[in-house]
């Protein structure tokens, strides 16, 4: 029998201790040869300096020394003509510069994280009581099967092109107007009326494409407005580890709101519900509401091109069609961005189908093994644990970073996941299929600051939210085909395998182009 709960442990003691080797407290206790260097030669460079006044004319004090410093001017001015090195910058005014760099850049990290993981809570709060809500309404399998569809539909459809309205009109703006739809969605689920729900499934498949396109443009936008570029790969990073951490906490909150009142309608007759499973959802519309307001108050706008760009010539190209066709154009012809597009979608798609199967997948395993002793999954126990690898995965991308690329680093976390998938397929007791299972989470965990670390350095800025939302037209597909096939879990997982063999075969061609071999 699997132990979940001591696997969860050992998980957990993993996180930690990852997580301790990522973070500052370990370069501060145990700094790295080349950071004892940096340090010594920042000391000599400060020692050097104040000889060098102590060395300065006292007479007539300051007059002296500004003639001192002007004679020394017209000497390196002079070097210079004569085509002679230029000056050396100290090692002490890179490091001001650096800790200048680091706290703008942990001003903007905080002003985002609390805008995305509000966001990212609302989602998490939802998504395990979209299907015991329908079911509580009486629906059938295929009613709700249907439900499904019209919400990954919308979100390929609408996605197509609003993202390229984002980069036009403001990225904040339609980071509030995500807040906005998603609220109307969660609304919506208070009626026991399938038309009315259908219309929450189409503007929840518009809000997740934006809250999956421009946030993540959003940031990468200010990066590149403050010249904090090579800060990228940490703010992704960080935001996948918190948001890991919003999924554990959007899980306990989410089960005592669905326990805290009971699931009926507000009248006799009516078709009004309150309780029950619409407590997750009310605790999302709470949660949406703080974070357009948060969005609008803290959040500067940023564009994919500057609205002086789009004058009276350039009007038919800034619509909607105008921008996809842009969009799509740029994506085609550069095989950059067109091998970053595939490689997410076969990623995230496989992240998409083992979110389906590996419920019926333990169950399963665990039927064969207990037989009429088995008495359920500890559901929490597993979702906790799987998010926890995630987080465990971003700290190894911060770990892996330091000495990797994150186009080299991104052909392990595939080929790592081929193989997570290729256990699961291959093992026969359900403690292997968990541990391979785990195994996949962690890759998730580095695959999202990977990617967007990546994409922020391939994808063009005046497209970047339009392009984003061309990616996951081909993901929206892959999620359609999982759900309108009836594939048994173990062939569900041989595909996500094949599409994770494509992918790290993909990802060492896109190495090669941008960096050579790898080396």
């Amino acid at each position: 029998m699997t132990d979940y709960n001591l696997i969860f442990g050992a998980v957990l003691l993993f996180n930690v201790a990852v997580t301790f080797r990522a973070s500052s407290y370990y370069k501060k206790y145990f700094p790295s040869p080349t950071d004892t260097n940096k340090n010594t030669s920042r000391d000599e460079t400060s020692t050097e300096a104040k000889s060098s006044e102590e060395l300065t004319p006292l007479s007539g004090e300051n007059d002296g020394r500004d003639s001192f410093r002007d004679n020394d001017k017209e000497k390196h001015d002079a070097d210079l003509e004569r085509g002679g090195d230029p000056p050396v910058v100290s090692t002490s005014v890179n490091a001001a510069s650096d800790n200048a760099a680091n706290i703008r850049h942990a001003q903007l990290l905080r002003k985002y994280l609390i805008v995305y993981l509000l966001a990212a809570l609302s989602d998490w709060l939802q998504g395990p009581y979209v299907y015991a809500l329908y079911d509580a309404y009486g629906y059938s399998q295929h009613e709700i099967a249907v439900l499904f569809v019209a919400g990954f539909g919308s979100s390929m459809v609408f996605g197509s092109f609003i993202g390229g309205m984002a980069d036009q009109c403001g990225r904040r703006k339609f980071i509030i107007l995500f807040a906005v739809i998603y609220a109307m969605s969660c609304m919506t689920k208070h009626f026991k009326s399938f038309s009315i729900l259908m219309v929450g499934r189409l503007l929840g498949g518009v809000a997740t494409s934006l809250l999956f396109s421009v946030f993540e443009a959003w940031l990468i936008g200010a990066h590149a407005s403050a010249g904090l570029m090579s800060h990228l790969g940490k703010a992704f990073s960080t935001a996948q580890y918190g948001n890991s951490i919003i999924a554990i906490i959007a899980g306990q909150i989410a089960n005592k709101a669905a326990n805290h009142a009971e699931f009926k309608p507000s009248a006799e007759g009516s078709g009004f519900y309150t309780g029950g499973y619409l407590g997750p959802f009310d605790v999302s519309l709470v949660a949406l509401i703080v974070c357009g307001l948060l969005a609008s108050a803290l959040w500067e706008e940023n564009y994919g091109e500057s609205p002086a760009e789009n004058d009276d010539d350039e009007k038919a190209k800034s619509s909607a069609s105008g921008a996809l066709k842009k969009a799509y154009y740029t994506t085609i012809s550069n095989p950059d961005i067109l091998s970053c597009g595939i490689i997410s979608s076969l990623f995230e798609g496989s992240m998409y189908i083992f979110v389906f199967m590996w419920t019926p997948a333990l169950t399963t395993l665990a039927k064969e093994e207990l037989g009429d002793e088995f008495e359920g999954l500890p559901f929490g126990v597993i979702f906790s644990t799987f998010m926890v690898c995630c987080m465990a995965g971003s700290s190894i991308f911060s770990i892996a970073m330091e000495k990797l690329k994150p186009e080299q680093l991104a052909v392990t976390v595939f080929g790592v996941a081929a193989f997570a998938f290729a256990m699961i397929v291959l093992s026969a007791s359900a403690t292997s299929t968990f541990l391979a299972m785990n195994l996949f989470e962690m890759c998730v965990g580095m695959y999202f600051p990977s990617m967007g670390t990546m994409k922020g350095m391939i994808v063009p800025e005046d497209k970047r939210a339009a392009i984003y939302n061309l990616f996951r037209i081909p993901l929206n597909f892959i999620v359609l085909f999982s759900l309108l096939t009836d594939l048994t879990p173990r062939v569900s997982f041989i595909l996500c395998g094949t599409m994770m063999v494509v992918a790290t075969l993909l990802q060492i061609r896109l190495r090669t182009r941008r960096i050579g071999g790898g080396n």
